[in-house]
């Protein structure tokens, strides 16, 4: 576990997803921000354990949004401890199974290993009518955690919220950014602290991305934990955002780049076409290609064999002999005695 600012903890999960314990100004009251993957139940109540004591419970569940690798172990926690998740109202039909979100984008320009695995990402969606309530969106404060307000950042996830206090001017920035190369699969295992854009295959509104960065980077945060990556802290939190916010990478192509998801509070209202993806066609054809040479290579191997000249045979060495019912005990032998050999 690692310690974002007074108060605040961060759990990486498998080093590549972070949840967050985040003390209330109410002594022993806390608040868990994000569920990590599904299966991450036991790693978070035993760190829960540890960090506070036996048997502990949240006051309640926050999910910055809904995306699996937060809300994967939403219910089970939730069940467990039996408190509510919270969540803003734009993410409950993707909380409730009443949608899911729009389709990975692995055509996105400088998508990275991330954007190949999302190939194989299976459509994103969670049953929790019975445990998870609305954030309220009369005021930004964030319930059960006074000095702390919520912002959204959509771009990612609709109702994506990123948390600020003020006081320490600390930030918890979801998925709104990474602090590592979240298209890299050694940076993120290696936790090489770098600010960066956040999940670039599954942002469905990049304009949206971007101002939602240039929002956080006004906030000058000295601290900064993210889903995925390790704590920034100090004057290279701000700075580092900030220049993101200068020299924000928008993608040279991909499905939403020039015409963004549309989405309300129904779900996914307007799918851009997607663009015709090469991979599984360079596939197929590397494919043909291997079993062609495989088939060429069988056919040379047997055409130009040795073969033995006519009229000759291999005798076949005899191993033995092997004697069948020579037993002298056996008053009834079945067969006479013979010599096999194999």
């Amino acid at each position: 576990m690692n310690q974002v600012a007074a108060g605040v903890t961060q759990l990486q999960i498998q080093r590549f997803v972070n949840v967050y314990f985040v003390e209330s100004a109410n002594p022993g009251e806390w608040v868990l921000v994000d569920t990590g993957l599904p299966g991450s139940e036991q790693a978070i109540i035993a760190a829960a354990n540890q960090l506070f004591y036996p048997g502990t419970h949240p006051t309640a569940i926050l999910l910055t949004h809904g995306h699996m690798d937060h809300a994967g172990s939403a219910r089970a926690l939730a069940e467990h401890w039996q408190v509510p998740v919270l969540a803003h109202p734009l993410e409950l039909p993707f909380l409730t199974g009443r949608a899911v979100y729009p389709p990975a984008d692995p055509t996105v320009d400088g998508g990275g290993s991330l954007a190949f695995v999302a190939r194989f990402f299976p459509p994103q969606s969670f049953q929790l009518t019975d445990v998870v309530q609305p954030l309220a969106t009369t005021d930004n404060d964030v319930p059960y955690l006074p000095g702390w307000r919520w912002l959204p950042v959509p771009g990612h996830a609709p109702g994506q919220v990123a948390l600020f206090r003020e006081a320490d001017r600390t930030l918890l920035g979801a998925d709104a950014f990474a602090t590592a190369n979240h298209e890299s699969v050694p940076a993120l295992l290696l936790q090489r602290p770098q600010i960066s854009v956040a999940g670039a295959p599954f942002n469905y509104n990049w304009p949206q991305v971007q101002e939602s960065v240039q929002r956080l980077a006004a906030l000058q945060p000295q601290a900064i934990g993210c889903g995925h990556g390790p704590v920034i802290s100090g004057p290279a939190a701000a700075a580092g955002l900030q220049a993101l916010a200068d020299n924000f990478p928008m993608p040279a192509h991909g499905r939403y780049v020039a015409e963004p998801a549309r989405l309300d509070e129904a779900g996914v209202s307007y799918l851009p076409p997607a663009p015709p993806d090469a991979l599984p066609r360079q596939a197929a054809l590397v494919a043909v290609g291997a079993g062609a040479l495989l088939a060429a290579g069988a056919l040379a191997y047997f055409w130009n064999r040795p073969r033995p000249s006519h009229g000759s045979a291999r005798k076949r060495r005899p191993r033995g002999p092997y004697r069948f019912n020579e037993d002298p005990e056996n008053p009834f032998p079945a067969y006479p005695y013979k010599e096999v050999y194999f």
